[in-house]
């Protein structure tokens, strides 16, 4: 089965239809891998650079400050000890990556799954293009307002025409990114998915070879 969507320019005219395979935006949408694809994501992102100081790496004496009996408080050894002011911290965070595995067909498949559940919605938008003549926000603003975006994200091609990269991206809740920069959790928070006809071959290419 084969679905067909219009085609427009940043001018908010028809220029043509495109067809849209089945097997990369007609899928029926499965949450359980959205929500996995999506928290890998954030996971990667997040950068792990949290950390406290343990017992061994606080700065001081190892000296024992009290004797061992007869002073009527507790037995201690030295002022590092987590229980004291200053002292270290006891299984604090330490640096480390927040990264966990997924299996590439996974990663693969969420992308699918967010690409129709935008198809389902009819949240896609497709366009022969994003080439903006000048680098000015308010130019392509009025483009937006044409095509009636306001939350959007765009794919364009291999390469993003510079001057329509520069004009958006002052614009609020508008992604602009190359085909490789396509992700599940960009698609899933903008209300509407921009693709460009480039954008569209490159996704046959890269799902059916």
């Amino acid at each position: 089965m084969i679905m067909k969507l219009d085609v427009t320019t940043l001018e908010a005219k028809k220029s043509g239809s495109v067809e849209l395979a089945e097997n990369i935006f007609g899928l029926e949408p499965r949450a359980d891998i959205l929500h996995r694809m999506v928290n890998y994501q954030l996971a990667k992102r997040q950068s792990g650079t949290h950390k406290t100081l343990g017992r061994s790496e606080v700065t001081g004496s190892t000296k024992k400050f009290v004797r061992q009996k007869g002073s009527g408080g507790a037995r201690h050894g030295n002022r590092k000890a987590p229980l004291f002011r200053g002292g270290g911290k006891a299984f604090g965070p330490v640096v480390r990556s927040h990264a966990h595995a997924l299996p590439k067909k996974i990663r693969a498949l969420a992308l699918r799954h967010a690409l129709s559940t935008k198809a389902q919605a009819g949240e896609i938008i497709i366009l022969d293009n994003v080439v903006s003549k000048s680098a000015k926000t308010k130019d392509v603003k009025a483009q937006f307002e044409k095509l009636g975006l306001d939350n959007a994200l765009f794919i364009a091609g291999v390469e993003v025409d510079n001057n329509f990269a520069l004009a958006s991206r002052n614009v609020p809740n508008i992604d602009v990114l190359p085909i490789q920069g396509i992700n599940v959790y960009d698609i899933l928070r903008r209300k509407k998915l921009v693709l460009t006809k480039d954008a569209i071959e490159a996704l046959e290419v890269r799902f059916n070879g």
